[in-house]
Formats: structure tokens, C-alpha cells, sequence
């Protein structure tokens, strides 16, 4: 029965995201309120999520409503399967890209999950504070998740079976450098403490981690076991992150309701009437406004 279970946690793990939609980005959405940064919006996904062929929706509606209301979206080109270093390399490229592009001297980062950790490594890595205005990250798991210390711990990982499933996973995304491997290490909680006290913020970038937690296993029942163990070892969590994890930065905010780790991203959110989630992005854009980036 532990077999059974560490075999559906891993599954969930890499497999988180695989089920998206094609997604062609388009201004369908237009607001009368325009919000003006200053600053272009780059978004970085996190795992199990790709971008650069445009072949899977990391963020559902977001980017549409985003450009509806002004806002120049742009994309962080990383890999689904890819290092902290690696991608950090890939967003470097994209971040000059933009720049170059758009005549702007910086850019706005708005990255979920894995992504925030990406972000943060180029930002510290290239001394890139003359090239980022803000890091906004959601569901950041900043010291570390849970979930991959299980798998780490696990001797099912480390099984025929396993690796062949997640050979083939990585193969899915066509990623440009994978290291599904190393990506679940990285992620570790042993992994984080060491990279936190390596790896310093820029005093010229604006650091802010938002972050949700599940109510209820039932409120995503694609979280329900990860949620429940999660919970067992560090409390309140979205599924995939833990509240304590996520909280970092300058100025961190816990968003009300039940919302999963994907439905912050817009992953089957629909079911959430009273929240609509493009809006909560609007509002971080709207913040970044007033605060001149």
C-alpha cells in the first residue's frame, strides 16, 4: 500500500500540469481600465510546464486579461524539466530579449511555483537588479517542498519502473536542457536552507511572494493525498506547497478562499465563483503600477 501511495505522489509531482490545454495567446479580453507599468511582464512557469513551443497553457486566462487591460506580457522561455541553473540561463536570455525588444530597462517577473526559485537565481546569479524591477512569485515553495523530500527519501524513485515513466515524461516537453532528476533534489527542503543562505536578494529589486492555501482536500481532488500529507508534516498547504514555505520577500500575502496549487494558475478555477483568478493578477499589476514599476 506505501508502494501504491508513493507511486500516485510521484505521478502527481511530475506529472502536475501535463493536462493543459493548447494555448495561442490573443488580446480577446479588452478592459476599459488600462494599467500603464512602466515595465513589460515577464512569467515564468514552474514545473511540468512549457512555454516556448506554445504547446501547453501555463496560466489559462491570465495572460489574455493582462494584455486586455494594456500590459505587455511576455514569456520566460524556460524549461518544464530544467535546473535552477540551467533555467536561470534560459530566463537570462529571454529577460535581454525583452529589453532589447520593448526599449524598456526592465522587466516585471511574475512567476509560479519553481519559477520563483529560477527567478531568483538569475536575479542574484547575473547581478541582474538593473534588469528586474520585481519579482512577484506565487506558490514559490522558497524553503523547499515537502513532497520532494518524500520522493527524495523514497527507494521507489530509484526503481526501473519509475525511471522509465519518468524518462518518458521528460521527453514530453521537449525541453531544451531536462534534468528531471536534479530538478526534485533541488527542490528539497535540505536543498532550499543551503540555497536561502547562499543566494541573497538585490536591494534594487522589489521582492513579494503570494501564496494560497486548500481548505479542504476536497476543494481540488488532484491535491487530495498531497495535500493530506503535506498538512500531516507542515500544516496548511495548496496541495503542493506548504504555507510556511511559500512565505518570502519583502512583503508576503496569503489570498483568502480555498485555492490549489494549479488553480492559482488558472487550472480548473472556473470552479471558484466567488473568485475570479485573472483578477488577483490585474491587482498585482495595478500594485506594481502605484509603487512606479
Amino acid at each position: 500500500m506505501k508502494k501504491i501511495f508513493l507511486s500516485i505522489l510521484i505521478l502527481l509531482f511530475f506529472l502536475t500540469g501535463c493536462v493543459s490545454t493548447r494555448f495561442t495567446p490573443k488580446k480577446e479580453y479588452v478592459s476599459e481600465e488600462k494599467i500603464e507599468l512602466k515595465y513589460p511582464v515577464v512569467m515564468v512557469h514552474g514545473i511540468a510546464r512549457n512555454d516556448y513551443n506554445i504547446r501547453r497553457n501555463p496560466w489559462g486566462r491570465i495572460p489574455n486579461v493582462l494584455m486586455g487591460s494594456g500590459i505587455d506580457v511576455y514569456y520566460g522561455n524556460t524549461d518544464a524539466w530544467g535546473s535552477i541553473l540551467s533555467n536561470a540561463e534560459l530566463l537570462k536570455t529571454s529577460i535581454d530579449e525583452i529589453t532589447e525588444k520593448t526599449g524598456c530597462e526592465k522587466v516585471n517577473i511574475i512567476a509560479h511555483s519553481k519559477g520563483g526559485i529560477d527567478s531568483r537565481y538569475c536575479i542574484w546569479k547575473y547581478d541582474y537588479g538593473d534588469k528586474v524591477a520585481s519579482l512577484t512569485t506565487i506558490s514559490t515553495p522558497h524553503h523547499g517542498a515537502e513532497i520532494a523530500d518524500i520522493i527524495f527519501n523514497s527507494k521507489i524513485i530509484y526503481s526501473n519502473p519509475i525511471k522509465k515513466r519518468l524518462q518518458a515524461i521528460g521527453k514530453m516537453f521537449g525541453d531544451i536542457n531536462p534534468d528531471i532528476y536534479n530538478v526534485n533534489y533541488e527542490l528539497t527542503t535540505e536543498n532550499m536552507s543551503e540555497f536561502n543562505a547562499n543566494i541573497t536578494m538585490d536591494d534594487a529589486v522589489y521582492y513579494q511572494s503570494i501564496y494560497t492555501i486548500m481548505l479542504n482536500k476536497s476543494d481540488d481532488p488532484r491535491f487530495s493525498r498531497s495535500y493530506i500529507r503535506i498538512k500531516s508534516i507542515s500544516g496548511d498547504n495548496d496541495g503542493m506547497v506548504s504555507e510556511k514555505s511559500a512565505i518570502w520577500g519583502y512583503h508576503s500575502v496569503k489570498l483568502p478562499d480555498s485555492i490549489s496549487h494549479d488553480q492559482i494558475i488558472d487550472h480548473g478555477a472556473k470552479r471558484i465563483p466567488q473568485m475570479i483568478i485573472p483578477d488577483i493578477y490585474l491587482e498585482i499589476a495595478s500594485e506594481l503600477y502605484e509603487m512606479g514599476f
